[in-house]
């Protein structure tokens, strides 16, 4: 089977991406790397058998545009969170690069303790999360344009890009889009790539497919 290239739109869950692909299918589906509801961009949707493929998939770096609104802070880092106003503007707009350590949002999908962090957040529950080192290979300031700034950042997989926001200070982030994932691009979004041309393109996946 094959690897479909998504292009998901905002205010839509990854999950309900692939049940819409499973229903149009008819077949066995799954993703490769959630996106945020409020996030769009670049979603893998592997199609039958080309679900072995996971693990490999979710394993390449990815690539974003983040939009950061700058004087603001947000219960959750994003825009569905409780926002507040301070005005402070942070004094760099520097984002950290190399290894970063974060600690997993509670608005994430990560289980701890046997349940998704996201559903104790909507109980008001907060609990330890766990720490993860990620890799930010690049993470540019393309523009500044008054309270918002605009960044292109490359980084390992794993990485919340609305947790390296908020390293900025009072900032949150307001947009995100997923522009890569490895060689995949949203450009190509509505593509079917085959088993074979995946295994051309990541030499560690055509090995578990032999």
């Amino acid at each position: 089977m094959t690897v479909l290239l998504c292009d998901k739109p905002a205010g839509m869950t990854s999950h309900a991406v692939v049940g819409q692909v499973r229903r149009e299918r008819h077949c066995k589906a799954g993703h490769a790397g959630t996106l945020d509801p409020f996030a769009t961009g670049l979603l893998l949707v592997m199609l039958g058998r080309a679900t072995r493929l996971q693990r490999f998939l979710t394993e390449l770096p990815k690539t974003y545009l983040a939009t950061a609104r700058l004087g603001w802070r947000s219960s959750s880092g994003d825009p569905e969170g409780e926002l507040t106003e301070t005005g402070h503007r942070p004094g760099s707009l520097e984002l950290p690069t190399g290894t970063v350590r974060q600690h997993v949002p509670m608005t994430s999908a990560v289980r701890v303790g046997g349940e998704r962090l996201y559903r104790k957040a909507r109980r008001g529950e907060t609990v330890a999360t766990p720490p993860r080192d990620v890799e930010i290979h690049r993470a540019e300031l393309l523009r500044e344009d008054g309270e918002l700034a605009r960044y292109e950042i490359e980084c390992s997989s794993g990485t919340y890009v609305r947790t390296l926001i908020e390293t900025l200070g009072d900032a949150y982030c307001v947009e995100l889009r997923r522009t890569a994932v490895g060689p995949f691009r949203v450009e190509d979004a509505g593509e079917e790539v085959s088993e074979e041309r995946v295994g051309e393109l990541i030499p560690a996946a055509a090995e578990a497919m032999r």
